[in-house]
């Protein structure tokens, strides 16, 4: 299994001020997918001019306050979920995972609480 792509994700009660800042530091949207799975996330990736990425994600449901994680993607699914299962990891959705057209993904929670975006895109 390897890794792809390893970059923070903050999941945000309001999404609009999160990518305000971040434009503000030279960051540009890149995509901004609506009605992703079942909390119906919207989706936005922004990438700086020296091709670091931020991932900000706007579930739709009440979030206690914003929130860091880490979006990892992944050449092999099944291999990255087990591992982290493994250490004790448990995905948000249960057994299910968020399928699109063009990925496939899990929120893993660690035991100490932070969160792994585990996602492997579909070619």
């Amino acid at each position: 299994m390897n890794i792809t792509t390893f970059n923070p994700q903050i999941l945000a009660k309001d999404a609009a001020p999160v990518v305000e800042l971040f434009e503000k530091l030279g960051f540009e949207k890149h995509h901004d997918q609506k009605e992703i799975g079942t909390l119906n996330t919207r989706g936005i990736r922004m990438k700086d001019k020296d091709g670091f990425c931020l991932d900000i994600s706007q579930p739709d449901i009440d979030l206690p306050r914003d929130m860091v994680g880490i979006r990892m993607n992944v050449d092999d699914f099944e291999e990255a979920y087990k591992i982290l299962e493994e250490h004790g990891f448990r995905n948000v959705y249960g057994d299910e995972s968020v399928n699109t057209k063009t990925s496939r993904s899990a929120m893993m929670i660690s035991p100490s609480g932070f969160g792994i975006n585990l996602v492997q895109h579909i070619k």
